[in-house]
């Protein structure tokens, strides 16, 4: 925005005999009021000078007050731009990441239709959903090309504690509940509170897992609730890298939400492999249907690009 100095320096001038006159005023009004003066008998030079266009302190005001509204907007487009960078770091770190795993994988070979290959896990079956579409021919039922090899997270063995574990309302998980936090959701968990158990039956209930770093989760084990015929028969996924970040879904090859099959009983373990794998470090399962209640004991499973 340009100013027109002359006009500026006019309205100043002006401004300042203004403040002039009201000072000179009152100096009039005190003396007069010990001198026994009537007050109104004002000179009129004074009151000429009085005379001054209100609209030069409004113009005055109204340049104050944008040159204000000028920096506050500068302001704020800065702390704009500094946020969009600081998501392209992070999307550039979690690209590399991903192109790190990618050329440790490629140098890997892997015979998937070996009864001895480590991507086979024969206590497993995979789910069949009875609407679905079949495997791609690419890849065998039990194959994962992106990741020849891959290992337990570590919800059956204990090493996940349980601070990792979170789930939807678990501040209400109180009374009975309380013996079937997230933290009991744990691969081939026994007894009485052996598994997560949602205090809510909707699609808007979650169970969340933190690795505490960036990872590579290549697949998914789940079960029921060992003591009773409650389990989830279907669910999705969503992940991301850094905790201020959106929620990303797990999608499909058509670019839809991608939806996994559960279990069909209390005890078979079923296994989804994530063919790519994700590279995060929040991961979410979110149950879509269930048979009777929400229930689940889980594992993750590991990329590992080592070849031995």
């Amino acid at each position: 925005m340009q100013y027109n100095k002359p006009a500026q320096g006019r309205c100043l001038n002006a401004t300042k005999e203004y403040y002039e006159a009201i000072t000179g005023l009152w100096i009039i009004v005190i003396l007069s009021t010990r001198v026994g003066y009537h007050t109104h008998v004002i000179p009129a030079q004074l009151k000429k000078k009085m005379e001054v266009p209100a609209i030069c302190a409004a113009v005055l005001f109204l340049l104050l007050l944008s040159q204000a509204v000028i920096t506050v907007t500068s302001q704020e487009e800065e702390e704009a731009v500094q946020q969009e960078l600081k998501e392209e770091e992070l999307q550039e770190e979690e690209q590399q990441v991903i192109e790190t795993w990618t050329r440790n994988v490629k140098a890997c070979t892997c015979d998937c239709e070996s009864v001895d290959s480590p991507t086979r896990i024969p206590a497993a079956t995979s789910p069949a959903p009875p609407t679905s579409l079949p495997p791609p021919q690419d890849y065998p039922l039990n194959c994962m090309p992106e990741c020849p090899y891959h290992r337990a997270l570590g919800y059956e063995s204990g090493s996940v504690t349980s601070d990792q574990i979170s789930c939807s309302n678990q501040d209400q998980h109180t009374g009975w509940y309380s013996s079937w936090t997230p933290n009991k959701a744990r691969l081939n968990n026994q007894g009485f509170g052996c598994a997560w158990l949602s205090k809510f039956n909707d699609q808007h209930q979650w169970i969340q897992i933190d690795l505490k770093e960036v990872g590579v989760v290549s697949g998914i084990l789940s079960q029921g609730r060992c003591d009773a015929d409650e389990w989830v028969t279907k669910y999705s996924i969503q992940y991301r890298t850094v905790e201020t970040l959106n929620w990303i879904y797990y999608k499909d090859q058509t670019g839809n939400n991608r939806v996994f099959y559960g279990n069909s009983d209390r005890s078979s373990t079923v296994q989804n492999l994530l063919r790519p794998p994700i590279v995060a470090r929040y991961i979410r399962l979110l149950p879509l249907g269930w048979h009777t209640r929400i229930a689940v004991r889980m594992e993750l499973l590991m990329c590992m690009s080592k070849c031995t």
